[in-house]
């Protein structure tokens, strides 16, 4: 019996469940010393939810932020592998361009919200080139750290066997790579999250980010709770998800 229990909690704490219930009753207790207004207590702040699920407005927002953060992580996949390939493969390459991603990898997407409006204005453009710009730097990084790693003993089996430099690079290269990427994607879907919010807190007229920023004019923290937790929800099943095809999809290259 008490292997039965120890193995029933081992199983609570290793789904999060037991993390849950830690961080409800903190909340639970937080809120009973602090007016509703201020932080409602976990009920509270569900039947406030309730009220935005009702009228549709959470899904509704919640579609438009995912869709912005979906085709713009997109773009920047597809902007960021290639050239994490050809700066890891080629020196003269990565020799050029290292110091501009060392550079701007610093700067966080929200630095450019201001240019980025100027440029492509206030509609869909800016925020997405936003999120292209979030997703990028993680995947290019992540790539050439793939490449950089690859055994030299892979590399000069192929070349023993009369391997082109081309053939190496599609046999060989990338597919040593492809978990270093799969792990940028991963972060480049994180760091979308964060900037898709911060561009709609500041130039948008829907989504979870500009439902966070325009609570506070209602005095709704309750909403406000409310959208960081589909936030946090949101982005922790998209991962799970993302995991999941990652390894059904790729675990012969070794994505785990």
């Amino acid at each position: 019996m008490p292997n039965v229990k120890k193995d029933i909690f081992h199983l609570l704490t290793k789904k999060g469940i037991v993390t849950l219930g830690l961080l409800l009753l903190i909340w639970q207790t937080a809120a009973m010393f602090n007016s509703p207004d201020f932080l409602p207590n976990p009920l509270q702040t569900l039947k406030g939810g309730w009220e935005i699920i009702r009228n549709g407005v959470l899904f509704n927002y919640v579609f438009i932020s995912f869709m912005r953060i979906f085709v713009g992580w997109s773009i920047g996949i597809m902007l960021a592998i290639p050239v994490g390939l050809l700066i890891g493969q080629f020196v003269i390459v990565r020799e050029i361009f290292e110091p501009f991603i060392n550079f701007f990898r610093f700067v966080p997407a929200i630095g450019f919200l201001t240019l980025f409006l100027m440029w492509f204005g206030v509609e869909e453009e800016s925020k997405i080139a936003i999120i292209v710009y979030a997703t990028v730097f993680p995947v290019i990084i992540n790539t050439i750290a793939g490449v950089a790693g690859i055994s030299v003993i892979k590399l000069q089996v192929a070349q023993s066997q009369g391997a082109s430099p081309f053939q190496i690079f599609c046999t060989v290269t990338v597919p040593a790579s492809v978990p270093y990427i799969f792990t940028g994607v991963r972060l480049g879907l994180s760091g979308a999250i964060v900037s898709i919010v911060a561009a709609e807190m500041l130039a948008a007229q829907s989504g979870i980010g500009y439902l966070i920023y325009t609570s506070r004019l209602y005095f709704r923290t309750d909403w406000i709770f409310i959208g960081i937790l589909t936030l946090g929800l949101s982005g922790y099943f998209s991962d799970r998800l993302l995991r999941f095809f990652g390894r059904t999809l790729l675990r012969r290259y070794g994505v785990k």
